[in-house]
C-alpha cells in the first residue's frame, strides 16, 4: 500500500510559497510558506500536517487494541503537538493527548493499550528520532 502527496514550491525559503496536494484530494493545492510555518498565517506546515498524521494513525492502532480486548471504544480523542525547534532545525518533541471513552476497559488494561499503541502505531515508528510523550485519560 503506497500513498503520496506532492508539494511545489517557488521562490526563496523565507519570501516563497507552496502548494501541497494528497492523492486522495483531501488536501488540494493548500497552500504553505514561511508564515504558516513560523507565524500565525492561513494555511498548513509540515509540522501540522504530522501531527495531523500522528493523531489518526495513533487513534486508529489504539482503537485495534481496544477491539482485540472484545471491547469497542464509543470515541477516541486524540490531539498532537509536533514542537519544531528553530535552533536545532529538528522535530524534537511531540505530545499526544488522548480520550478515550470504552466500557469495561480497566484503568491498568488501558495503560497498557495506550503504552502499545504509543510504540506500534506506524506514524509513531517514523518519528523515533523525536521523544514521544503522552497523557491519557479513560472517561466514562
Amino acid at each position: 500500500m503506497k500513498r503520496n502527496a506532492t508539494a511545489v514550491w517557488n521562490g526563496t525559503g523565507k519570501d516563497g510559497k507552496g502548494l501541497v496536494s494528497t492523492q486522495s484530494g483531501v488536501l488540494k493545492d493548500s497552500q504553505y510558506s514561511f508564515k504558516t510555518r513560523f507565524e500565525d498565517s492561513i494555511g498548513t506546515n509540515p509540522e501540522e500536517l504530522i501531527a495531523a498524521a500522528h493523531a489518526g494513525c495513533f487513534s486508529m492502532k489504539l482503537s485495534f487494541n481496544i477491539s482485540a480486548e472484545g471491547i469497542t471504544p464509543e470515541e477516541i480523542t486524540t490531539k498532537a503537538a509536533v514542537n519544531l525547534n528553530p535552533e536545532k532545525g529538528e522535530i524534537d518533541t511531540i505530545h499526544l493527548d488522548v480520550k478515550v471513552k470504552a466500557n469495561g476497559l480497566s484503568q491498568e488494561k488501558f495503560d497498557a493499550l495506550v503504552a502499545d499503541a504509543k510504540e506500534n502505531c506506524p506514524v509513531s515508528k517514523v518519528l523515533k528520532g523525536a521523544e514521544i510523550t503522552i497523557s491519557s485519560e479513560l472517561v466514562s
